[in-house]
């Protein structure tokens, strides 16, 4: 058995936890096929539609153990090993079948190809995350200590990129269009979103990691999030409006390239 089939084999084993996996199930596979079609924003907001959970830019959940969405310090960073290898131990609920745990699987797999990251089955493992199949795609920013959550609703999160976006979240990666200087590269629409949802295009105070700001990140949302109206778009890309915002294929170049650089691999 080569090393890659080895490493599928591990997380499947792992991301079924303690559980028999069930039978596939053909929404996941339908899924996958047009895992491109919608942009990412679209795709979890519409899912968070029917949470209960307070988040912040519309999945990010709401800090209890530092005093701001930031994540720079090594204390929200999760620790490397003296084999220069980055620990995640997960573990993942039962509700998900036998084709949500191949599509984790999958982009844990890619997120680790090109970094120092490495998924595995939690043990005893004091800090890790908990997959659950809960009422919308949400995460916490980078780790907080212990048991964190990291939500994807079965019925409109189980896509490639989606998933790497929440796992990106609690490495403790923000939002491109909320870094601090997203004013040069994309124009927000005030008049076009809801006063009440404005504090959801609230510039923070990121760590760029000396890299360019990056339409293709799949951090990026769509043009239209949080639109009052069809039709209206709430982030304009500048200055070449045609540009694409909020793929949902995955990470792109730049996004594997800031893991390497915050985790130092």
């Amino acid at each position: 058995m080569t090393p890659s089939a080895s490493l599928l084999l591990l997380l499947l084993l792992g991301l079924s936890h303690a559980y028999p996996l069930e039978e596939e199930g053909s929404e996941a596979e339908s899924q996958m096929d047009d895992d491109d079609s919608i942009d990412i924003s679209t795709r979890i907001l519409t899912s968070n539609n029917d949470t209960s959970e307070i988040l912040l830019e519309g999945d990010l959940l709401v800090p209890t153990t530092r005093n701001a969405l930031k994540c720079w310090a090594q204390k929200c960073l999760w620790k490397k090993g003296s084999n220069g290898k980055v620990t995640i131990p997960f573990t993942i609920d039962r509700q998900f079948n036998r084709g949500d745990k191949q599509m984790i699987a999958s982009a844990m797999k890619a997120m680790q190809q090109n970094t120092c990251i490495r998924f595995t089955s939690r043990r005893n493992q004091h800090d890790y995350i908990s997959i659950v199949n809960k009422g919308g795609c949400y995460s916490a920013l980078g780790r907080t200590g212990g048991r964190q959550e990291l939500s994807l609703n079965r019925q409109g999160c189980m896509y490639h990129g989606t998933i790497q976006h929440e796992i990106n979240h609690a490495l403790g990666f923000q939002h491109e269009q909320n870094r601090s200087d997203r004013d040069s590269y994309v124009r927000i629409n005030w008049q076009n979103i809801d006063p009440k949802m404005a504090y959801n295009f609230k510039k923070q105070d990121t760590n760029n990691l000396n890299t360019p700001y990056d339409y293709s990140s799949v951090m990026h949302y769509g043009k239209t999030a949080f639109s009052i109206r069809r039709g209206k778009d709430s982030i304009t890309p500048i200055p070449n409006s045609n540009v694409r915002i909020g793929q949902g294929r995955g990470l792109s170049n730049w996004d594997v390239k800031r893991i390497n650089l915050l985790y130092k691999c």
